[in-house]
């Protein structure tokens, strides 16, 4: 019987994944704690969010995307996997610098910075009409 609620393969190649880094259960600590968002009364009474944590490596991964507490412990096994494989590559600053360009691009522009910006949109519109055949002579 799957452990997950997910189809035997997936959960062999997380098992492998799992060996492969060196990650094991015991070194594993779960919670669960309550979750929140879209899903209703059922998200908001069940403790089905999936806080777990490698004591080792010191990594916390917290999931709850999911209404299923078994699909959110098998995503948080994932992501974990994710996290210690890119800290061993080096890739943790990467992944912060993209999720800051991200917050950099949702940002409010300010009021200078959007003037600045209508301004070199109207600039580029007249370069634009400059540009266009002249109208025929009415005569």
């Amino acid at each position: 019987m799957p452990l997950f609620g997910i189809s035997p393969a997936k959960e062999a190649s997380l098992r492998q994944r799992l060996t492969a880094l060196g990650i094991a259960e015991a070194d594993l600590e779960e919670r669960f704690i309550r979750g929140g968002g879209p899903g209703g009364q059922k998200v908001n009474k069940t403790s089905s969010t999936v806080c777990l944590r490698h004591r080792p490596s010191g990594v916390d991964v917290r999931m709850g995307s999911e209404r299923s507490q078994a699909l959110n412990r098998f995503m948080a096994r994932r992501e974990l996997c994710d996290r210690i494989e890119a800290a061993r590559r080096g890739d943790v600053g990467v992944r912060q610098q993209e999720q800051e360009r991200i917050r950099r691009q949702k940002r409010r522009k300010s009021r200078r910075q959007k003037a600045r910006m209508v301004a070199d949109k109207r600039k580029q519109s007249d370069k634009k009409q400059a540009r266009a055949r002249p109208a025929p002579n009415e005569e």
